[in-house]
């Protein structure tokens, strides 16, 4: 890709109207376009980094044997009046709307009762369990707050995935699958490390649940961490007896702020009883399904690298996710650097290539406010001692290398 044909520009400045540090870097930056309070667009840039996260989550989701759907929006009312939620006080952020025969709709904020639904179609004997189906799907909630940029919205990518099998002794195995396939996600996403599994409350999905939060000062919790066990509780469930549960007291414990990038949820059979969602067991016995619930939002997640992975001069992607892996800068030799492009695409390397008729400092700075991991400079200087310079987006400085060296380096990380 050629900057040149980008439609979208950096920005010296960030928006006055944004105070979230992930929404004015990735404003600044053309990754995205705020529309209203709390809904954003996604362009070119930000599409790349979020599909990347998603291809992610999804080639994991596959691993442990889940099955890719896409639930509709648009929810019918009897469905969440089986469960009581429809007028749930604890579920205050429904968009409703009416078809013009009257009807009432949900606009989807989750697909639970949906998707347990559409499972009665497909589940009746003990034969057809277990059953493990995930989607990515805009949801709408109706947010009171929507300051914290793409961290927080009102219209926004969601991964739900939903188990459905016979036993808790089952529900147990897969759920700590997925617990496992979650941190392994947060590791090659690159905030491994900053991650958790967290005790906390279930909200208006369930009594309890646990969280994945990453430590940033951005966050909208407080998780009070135990770093030789990796686990967390989020304040709103400190209490004696969930300590005691765990084995560890108080003083062991660390305070941080934390931003919740994953959550799951045991139902049980809290979903399956009322919607009817039972199979015939071996002995011929009607039994009900036990489920669970797991998400991800992809979008959240970007927000919160953003916010994590980022410097006084701009975002800091990692490899895996970046919208591309090479920045590639021709200072007066752009027939040198188109050949060296059209090699680097044709071995696979990503690149993004500054062609513009523009200053050096302008491009370096482009580069460094883009993030990408690698950046590339061809000039009449490098080109005169049969080297390129090369610099990484985590470094200060700047190298010179040879092109053998630069092409066994990016085409490893491609």
């Amino acid at each position: 890709m050629r900057v040149s044909q980008l439609f979208t520009r950096t920005k010296k400045n960030a928006p006055t109207d944004e105070q979230a540090k992930n929404a004015q870097l990735l404003i600044r930056a053309g990754f995205v376009h705020k529309d209203a309070a709390g809904v954003y667009v996604w362009l070119p840039l930000g599409l790349k980094v979020l599909n990347n996260i998603i291809a992610i989550i999804r080639e994991e989701m596959n691993m442990v044997g889940a099955q890719e759907v896409v639930m509709s929006s648009l929810q019918r009312q009897e469905l969440w009046e089986t469960t009581d939620r429809w007028d749930d006080e604890k579920v205050d952020v429904w968009f409703k709307t009416m078809y013009k025969n009257g009807a009432a709709a949900g606009l989807a904020w989750s697909h639970e009762e949906q998707m347990t639904d559409m499972m009665k179609q497909f589940i009746t004997s003990y034969r057809d369990l277990p059953a493990y189906v995930y989607q990515f799907q805009n949801k709408l909630r109706n947010e009171t707050r929507a300051k914290s940029g793409i961290m927080r919205t009102r219209e926004f990518v969601m991964k739900d995935m939903y188990s459905f099998v016979r036993t808790e002794a089952e529900h147990k195995l897969f759920y700590d699958k997925t617990t496992a396939a979650y941190l392994r996600i947060f590791d090659r996403l690159g905030i491994g490390e900053h991650t958790f599994f967290t005790f906390a409350s279930g909200g208006a999905f369930a009594e309890f649940s646990h969280e994945f939060q990453t430590i940033c000062d951005a966050g909208e919790d407080t998780i009070y961490l135990h770093r030789e066990k990796k686990l967390a509780i989020n304040e709103e469930v400190l209490r004696d007896d969930v300590l005691a549960g765990l084995g560890i007291s108080r003083d062991e414990l660390e305070q941080h702020k934390a931003a919740e990038v994953g959550n799951i949820f045991s139902f049980g059979t809290s979903k399956s009883e009322p919607m009817g969602l039972s199979y015939i067991d071996e002995d011929g016995q009607k039994q009900h399904v036990v489920m669970g619930s797991y998400g991800i939002g992809p979008a959240r997640v970007m927000g919160v690298i953003s916010e994590l992975m980022s410097d006084e001069r701009g975002l800091v992607w990692h490899e895996n996710i970046a919208p591309f892996s090479v920045y590639l800068v021709s200072i007066g030799q752009d027939a040198a650097a188109e050949q060296l492009y059209n090699e680097l695409t044709a071995n696979g390397v990503s690149v993004l290539f500054d062609d513009r008729d523009e200053r050096p400092g302008a491009k370096f700075a482009d580069a460094d406010l883009l993030g990408i991991p690698h950046r590339v400079v061809v000039s009449e200087k490098t080109l005169q001692a049969n080297q390129l310079e090369y610099k990484a987006r985590t470094s200060s400085d700047s190298e010179l290398i040879t092109h053998d060296e630069l092409k066994n380096r990016l085409v490893k990380s491609a």
